[in-house]
């Protein structure tokens, strides 16, 4: 189909979001090359993040035209070509997150350079989201999020903590400074855990590079926070067994992650492809098939919207201190990277994307959890 046959179907398309091509609003979209038009049709979402890494269009305010997409439901109106589709049965057919391939999202992800993640994520290194009941920064909202987890955990001096997945070791350190616990954190990150044994040196924070599949040792206390995502559904009853080896009796699990409106949603191939290969958001059903009958559910906490203060927050830090970074990096990472925070920053505005802290007990809370907000 010829590009001046396809332009008027993708005009209409965007023009039910309140989009206009070549338009004066900063959500509208201009088109440098018309080859587009073909590519989003072909590739649906994939071809839409490509053909901007590739300088093909752009837009004043990215996550505001994702939002009016999202928010306007234009993605049905775009069929899935073969291609993406045969992605995600692969998803579905194959385990993609196992020992071996687990490691692709350290190497390709989070190696990045701890410059990147430096100048975006704010003081803490805190790379998943915070909580803005009472921030007014991103500083703030994550110490807010280490201190709210913290409470929910009910945590009290000389406890062993096991934090799953530690990143850079903001919370460990938190955590064992002003609660006075012992944390082992585990990653699968080398500059991650290199960072975080410089960060909490000196506190009673111990630093691993480990599988989870792989912990074996007992903890009062175990929490996981923006992990979850990298484990995938085949993985998820494995996932569930380590924690419920690993927490004592009397113990508490608090999952924080990202969590999926439906089954079938969890699945980006732009994202997949270009940002966290491998990652899966798992829904409600992936979480309360897997917990049953072994946790209780004590607590579902849900402030998913939160994550778009966050990724705005980091896309501002980012977009400040590029000139600090960019000889590390070349312009399509640049526009990669911006497409990337912006078009998840959209997902949570939208509520298609939520965010959970989940409490979990092995037998109950005696006389009842009582949550914290």
């Amino acid at each position: 189909m010829a590009e001046n046959k396809i332009k008027p179907i993708i005009n209409t398309i965007l023009s039910s979001a309140g989009i206009t091509i070549n338009g004066s609003n900063p959500w509208d979209i201009k088109v440098y090359d018309d080859r587009l038009y073909q590519r989003i049709l072909i590739d649906h979402s994939l071809g839409l993040g490509e053909a901007y890494m590739d300088g093909w269009w752009d837009c004043q305010q990215l996550d505001i035209f994702f939002h009016r997409i999202l928010s306007h439901n234009v993605s049905p109106n775009i069929k899935i070509n073969r291609t993406v589709l045969l992605e995600i049965i692969k998803f579905k057919l194959f385990n993609k997150q196992n020992k071996t391939r687990a490691k692709q999202v350290a190497a390709r992800h989070y190696d990045l350079g701890n410059d990147l993640f430096k100048h975006m994520l704010g003081k803490h290194m805190a790379y998943s989201c915070g909580y803005w009941k009472s921030a007014k920064n991103i500083d703030q909202a994550q110490e807010a999020k280490f201190d709210l987890i913290c409470k929910k955990l009910q945590l009290k001096p000389g406890m062993s903590i096991l934090d799953v997945g530690c990143g850079w070791g903001s919370l460990s350190k938190f955590a064992a400074e002003k609660y006075k616990v012992k944390v082992t954190g585990v990653t699968i990150s080398k500059k991650q855990s290199e960072f975080g044994r410089s960060l909490c040196q000196g506190s009673a924070v111990n630093i691993k590079i480990q599988d989870y599949r792989d912990i074996q040792e007992k903890y009062d206390r175990i929490v996981s926070v923006g992990m979850f995502e990298h484990v995938g559904f085949k993985n998820y009853n494995t996932y569930m067994k380590v924690i419920e080896r690993c927490l004592k009796d009397d113990g508490l699990f608090l999952l924080h992650t990202i969590g999926a409106n439906n089954l079938g949603s969890g699945i980006d191939i732009w994202i997949d492809k270009y940002i966290f290969p491998n990652g899966m958001i798992p829904s409600s059903i992936h979480v309360i098939k897997n917990i049953e009958n072994r946790f209780i559910i004590e607590d579902w906490h849900n402030f998913g919207a939160d994550y778009d203060k966050t990724l705005m927050a980091w896309q501002s830090n980012f977009e400040n201190n590029w000139d600090k970074i960019r000889n590390n990096y070349d312009n399509t990472f640049y526009r990669m990277w911006k497409f990337y925070l912006s078009s998840c920053a959209a997902m949570f505005r939208a509520r298609n994307l939520q965010l959970w802290q989940i409490v979990l007990s092995k037998k109950g809370v005696p006389g009842g959890y009582i949550s914290i907000r």
